[in-house]
């Protein structure tokens, strides 16, 4: 899907096994920046390197020329195809510094964070080339850049970036959709990411991991304010739970869940 004059969308679905017979059906946004070499925003899972290829081929442009891949973080949603993809291109892996283990390890990342199926959606390891910083601008080939905007919650090195030229934000997994499952780290950060990137003036379009692409500065505005509503509502859903209570993790997950309607699926290690 064509964004803007540069940008393009393709939506990636996948699935997470929960136990046996059990699994929950998920989809990601990763994005193609065109200019004469080309940029990808984040690879999707394990096997998604196909379903990127083949979208830029659909657009008259050899894979040959994928020069470089930023990633917004290191979740196996948006790191997965991540090795394929050097693997066949060369191309160069840019990303935050805070985000650099789990790229490099990720047995390590495995370990820390045991997202179910985690060895599915990933293909393994592969090596940052570039550590971004907050306030850097990427050249991505001629009249395209973009800026670096650190935006910590979601996960401490996470990245949004900026494409003034296009009028166009990229949030990754900054802005949480309400009514998904809630996943963030840090819940002080991921308000005062948001916070900051409400403060962008002339923003008409939205490019988010979660959700198609969208249009028009008041929707956008709209939906940073939902984010952070919806972020206070889980907090307030927890403290209201936990307090004077002695409960586990799992059970703390189970009646939070229940508190905001979320479906059973999300009673699972990753949610809790």
């Amino acid at each position: 899907m064509q964004v803007t004059e540069h940008l393009h969308a393709v939506k990636i679905p996948f699935t997470i096994p929960l136990s046996p017979g059990k699994s929950l059906d998920r989809f990601v946004y990763a994005f193609i920046c065109m200019a004469d070499t080309i940029t990808l925003i984040d690879s999707g899972v394990a096997g998604a390197d196909s379903v990127i290829v083949n979208a830029i081929r659909q657009h008259g442009r050899d894979p040959s020329d994928i020069s470089g891949l930023t990633l917004s973080h290191s979740h196996p949603d948006h790191l997965g195809a991540a090795r394929a993809i050097k693997n066949t291109t060369n191309c160069r892996i840019w990303a935050h510094a805070s985000e650099r283990l789990w790229i490099e390890d990720t047995r390590q990342q495995c370990q820390d964070r045991p997202v179910p199926g985690f060895q599915q959606l990933v293909d393994g390891p592969v090596p940052v080339d570039r550590l971004l910083r907050d306030g850097e601008i990427l050249e991505l080939g001629r009249d395209l850049s973009c800026q670096v905007l650190h935006t910590p919650g979601h996960s401490a090195g996470s990245i949004s970036l900026l494409f003034a030229g296009d009028k166009t934000l990229f949030t990754g997994d900054a802005l949480p959709l309400p009514g998904d499952l809630p996943i963030y780290e840090n819940i002080v950060d991921s308000i005062a990411s948001i916070r900051k990137l409400q403060g962008i003036d002339g923003m008409q379009v939205l490019l988010s991991s979660w959700e198609p692409p969208l249009i028009g500065q008041k929707k956008i505005q709209e939906r940073m304010a939902a984010a952070i509503a919806y972020l206070e509502k889980i907090h307030n859903a927890v403290l209201a739970t936990a307090s004077g209570n002695n409960l586990d993790m799992m059970e703390l997950t189970r009646q939070v869940v229940d508190k905001l309607g979320l479906p059973p699926a999300a009673v699972n290690p990753l949610v809790a």
